[in-house]
């Protein structure tokens, strides 16, 4: 298999006010192309500070991340940018669309900064909306469409860039249950394609859709096990 990341004792600290907060405390953890994993932890286990370096919106205060074969650890603002934009999905808990702006236009931005002309990116878009059920739904505002909806425009618009990896940060936070099965059945039919993903959650029952379940307390991970009991989701049922 694969190995698409690998972080080697990454560590990260926090100046607040006076205080030194330690965020990771030295995690090392291998991840290989196509698995589904779930990182889970109480409040303050740093399990969001090491999506957000997975998902290079932050650096390591030391230690290594590798993500496809590159030392992404210590890169400027500009050079973590690039990388996210190529190689990272991005789906997060309040689904971070443009109000004014159609399911289209919101699923074509990172089309933009790729440099994809206008008639190409409403092209690779349409399509990516139609992958997640929305085709129909392409020249609606957020307001004009529900919360589940909403959700599939932003996998759409996590997708469009063909990224390495998708990232989800509590992708059914503000969902209801019935509409969090079918968000989480589309996350399966997304990593039955292929498709890497990691996802940060909090609930019990979503991250038992994951394969693989990593545990984090006090900057550490306490445990990481594969899930023999994966659950799939009830609209696949």
């Amino acid at each position: 298999m694969t190995q698409i990341i690998k972080t080697t004792d990454i560590t990260r600290r926090y100046q607040m006010g006076t205080e030194i907060v330690n965020a990771l405390n030295g995690v090392s953890i291998e991840i290989t192309k196509g698995e589904y994993v779930a990182f889970m932890g109480p409040s303050g286990s740093g399990k969001s500070t090491l999506m957000n370096i997975i998902g290079c919106l932050d650096t390591p205060t030391s230690g290594t991340y590798i993500l496809n074969n590159h030392d992404v650890s210590h890169l400027t603002e500009n050079e973590l940018a690039e990388i996210r934009n190529r190689e990272i999905g991005f789906v997060f808990q309040t689904f971070n669309l443009l109000p004014r702006a159609s399911s289209l236009e919101n699923v074509a931005l990172p089309l933009i900064y790729a440099g994809y002309g206008k008639e190409e990116r409403e092209e690779i878009s349409l399509q990516a909306l139609e992958n997640v059920g929305l085709g129909d739904r392409a020249h609606h505002r957020p307001n004009e469409l529900s919360g589940g909806q909403r959700q599939r425009v932003a996998i759409a618009r996590a997708l469009v860039n063909k990224p390495s990896i998708i990232l989800a940060d509590e992708p059914t936070g503000n969902l209801d249950s019935k509409t969090s099965y079918d968000i989480m059945d589309l996350f399966q039919q997304l990593h039955d394609a292929g498709n890497t993903i990691i996802m940060v959650t909090h609930e019990e029952d979503i991250a038992e859709y994951a394969h693989r379940i990593v545990r984090l307390r006090d900057g550490l991970i306490e445990t990481d096990n594969i899930n023999t009991n994966v659950r799939r989701a009830v609209a696949a049922q």
